[in-house]
């Protein structure tokens, strides 16, 4: 976690809302007692925690043993401490959307969170070769209101590389050197994003929102 996370906030929260994402595990409880008083601000602050599935055992398979735990523990403690909260999670293909959702709320409960707590979906974010999509894709596919939905749409994420601050077009394409857009958010607003990672096809096929404005 980054050591002026809560600095950054403090000063970020003055001026307009935050959403933090994050696994709500061991770096992000150690710094609680920072965090707790950022309630008050005048903008809120919301946390998103990742629960890839609604049970340890899967959770766990990729994110080490008891982080399903902790990070039902940390959704608890943040909710109760007043700040929004919301959960993300994997999607698979064939599910049933409702038997999920049921599941997610029987752990909810256990934490103390309501049992309409969002939860946002996230597609298989796949690594494999995807089409092309072109403006006219998004035109056919798409409407100008989900098109603004598209986080490259309207933010931009700061990646410090090797001591150096770089923008990015989202938080997943940052492995791909043709979404670097410059060394600063003005000479970022200037690039146009084309949509050709593979993350970027999920995206668009399957709908995922790092931002919950």
């Amino acid at each position: 976690m980054a050591k002026d996370t809560v600095r950054i906030l403090d000063y970020a929260l003055d001026r307009l809302p935050c959403l933090v994402l994050t696994n709500g595990t061991r770096p992000l409880q150690s710094r609680l007692p920072d965090i707790l008083p950022l309630a008050g601000k005048q903008h809120r602050l919301s946390f998103r925690i990742s629960l890839d599935y609604p049970n340890a055992e899967q959770h766990d398979a990729g994110r080490g043993r008891g982080m399903f735990a902790l990070a039902l523990d940390t959704l608890g403690r943040l909710n109760r401490a007043g700040f929004h909260v919301s959960v993300a999670r994997r999607r698979e293909d064939g599910e049933d959307p409702a038997v999920v959702a049921t599941a997610f709320q029987s752990h909810f409960k256990s934490a103390g969170l309501p049992d309409d707590t969002p939860i946002i979906a996230f597609p298989n974010l796949k690594p494999d070769h995807t089409p092309e999509i072109t403006e006219t894709c998004m035109s056919a596919y798409h409407t100008p209101t989900s098109c603004e939905k598209f986080m490259c749409a309207f933010s931009r994420m700061v990646v410090k590389q090797a001591g150096i601050l770089r923008v990015y077009a989202c938080t997943l394409v940052d492995d791909d050197p043709c979404y670097d857009l410059g060394s600063s958010l003005k000479e970022s607003a200037n690039v146009r994003v084309t949509l050709g990672h593979p993350r970027c096809f999920a995206c668009f096929a399957g709908g995922a929102s790092c931002s919950e404005l």
